[in-house]
């Protein structure tokens, strides 16, 4: 058993330092976020409810500046008080919105939210056992080569998560008769309204597929639907 601790007590420091986290984001989004109220809004996503046959798709509103949706861990829908200002100004559209809600939901209904959880202690006790082992070869060095492995680990996840939820995004919106163009015109305006435009991030390390990839994803999927 001694022996097998250098190998088992990372995985349980990444797990609490995972469970710690999920605590301290859910408190954090109950104290700065409020239910959508939008009439506009509110019956678009009575239509991909209907399409889902669900009650309702609640959306809460995150109060940060940041243009960006999430699903967080227990399952809620969230879009940042910045997305909401961007529509309120006309800059996006409520169809373009519902398709940030349709990708958040794919990544609950796919459960990459529960899923996250073993993907983030992974790839902490990854890091912390790497760090050890090389710490102890090549002291500093060690743990920034850590960083990158499991940095670029973890890039991998995410970008396959993505892809997913955009397929899953993808035939929500056509269930629910909005179409594929909004998720397509929203792809093409959100390097500019997140401030990524102009940044250039090695493939391996990009959390987030190119966004001529996910359009020519989109297109492929339309193409073979018949849409």
């Amino acid at each position: 058993m001694t022996a097998l601790l250098p190998l088992i007590l990372p995985v349980v420091m990444a797990y609490v330092m995972y469970r710690f986290s999920v605590w301290q984001t859910g408190k954090h989004l109950d104290a700065t976020s409020k239910p959508l109220r939008d009439p506009v809004l509110e019956k678009v996503m009575a239509r991909m409810a209907e399409a889902l046959e669900v009650p309702k798709v609640a959306v809460h509103i995150y109060d940060i500046e940041p243009v960006n949706g999430l699903a967080a861990p227990d399952g809620r829908i969230f879009l940042t008080r910045g997305f909401i200002k961007k529509y309120q100004q006309g800059i996006v559209t409520a169809d373009e919105i519902a398709s940030v809600v349709a990708h958040e939901m794919g990544h609950v209904a796919l459960g990459h939210t529960k899923r996250r959880m073993i993907d983030v202690t992974g790839q902490n006790a990854a890091f912390l056992l790497i760090a050890t082992l090389l710490g102890r070869l090549i002291p500093v060095v060690g743990v920034f080569i850590a960083s990158y492995v499991t940095k670029a680990l973890g890039a991998g996840l995410s970008r396959k998560d993505e892809n997913e939820a955009d397929a899953y995004a993808s035939a929500l919106l056509v269930k629910a008769g909005i179409g594929l163009e909004p998720q397509k015109s929203l792809f093409r305006k959100l390097d500019r309204l997140t401030g990524a435009a102009g940044q250039e991030v090695p493939q391996w390390l990009r959390s987030h597929p190119k966004t001529a990839e996910r359009i020519a994803a989109i297109d492929a999927r339309a193409a073979k639907w018949g849409v």
